[in-house]
């Protein structure tokens, strides 16, 4: 049986990858909160708008970004009127060279939004780190025309070096209403590593969930400052005897994925 490693060097050694890495995404995190404060804000305001005039928050991504939709969706803590865009050719468990593919094509974000009963005053967050792919450039700009909210969570770094794959030659930040930088380096990974052709390590995922949570929690700190309560799941797995079960009776004919 292996023994137990009581010093773990490659922690407690501030050269290390892993002590880089950590490192590393304690300042971005940082940087994300202390640089987008006032954009936060105003996400935040316009999300408890939203809620407060009974509508809805959407979130949307395409490849590992999908995990922020579902990061607010049906979550313990989370929004009862808070939808996830999921839509499998875009994600990775049908295929993931295949979704990087699917997610550069244009014509493709009109019909799946079509899918969802989203309408004007209800807010959609698009997460994309590097905001050029044409899916997600075209879900921000028909939502856009549709009369919703739209919040980017992207990289600027990453999105102001490359060039949009979309044909209006805009990129996310470009179009989206408010924006929120999750300051990822360009090409997400951060660390490098000797020997090592690559860097790895990265950081878009963590930022950018940490940039949505707040929105929310914000936002519902602003409702029930104005006596407005809103609609929150409990843990399915502590006992609360048929809370989720109302919300859920409440919102599947109006949720597509509940």
């Amino acid at each position: 049986m292996p023994q137990p490693i009581l010093d773990p060097p490659g922690f407690r050694d501030p050269s290390s990858a892993a002590a880089r890495y950590l490192d590393t995404v304690r300042r971005q995190i940082d940087e994300a909160v202390g640089t987008q404060s006032a954009a936060l804000e105003t996400a935040a305001q316009r999300v408890a708008q939203a809620l407060a005039a009974d509508r809805f928050l959407y979130a949307f991504g395409t490849g590992h970004s999908h995990m922020l939709a579902e990061e607010i969706f049906y979550r313990a803590g989370g929004l009862a009127r808070a939808a996830a865009i999921l839509d499998p050719p875009l994600m990775l468990h049908q295929g993931a060279a295949a979704s990087s593919h699917q997610e550069q094509q244009s014509g493709y974000a009109a019909s799946l939004l079509d899918r969802y009963p989203v309408a004007a005053g209800d807010v959609l967050v698009i997460a994309s780190n590097s905001g050029r792919n044409a899916v997600p450039v075209e879900m921000a700009l028909i939502a856009r025309e549709r009369g919703l909210c739209t919040i980017a969570i992207t990289s600027l770094q990453h999105s102001r070096a490359f060039p949009s794959r979309h044909p209006s030659g805009k990129r996310l930040f470009e179009i989206a209403e408010i924006v929120l930088d999750n300051q990822a380096v360009a090409g997400d990974a951060a660390i490098d590593l000797p020997g090592l052709p690559r860097r790895i390590g990265p950081t878009s995922s963590i930022a950018g969930i940490l940039l949505l949570n707040l929105t929310v929690v914000r936002a519902v700190e602003l409702l029930v400052n104005q006596g407005v309560i809103p609609e929150v799941y409990a843990s399915s797995n502590a006992d609360v005897p048929g809370w989720n079960d109302q919300l859920i009776a409440r919102y599947q004919s109006r949720l597509r994925h509940l």
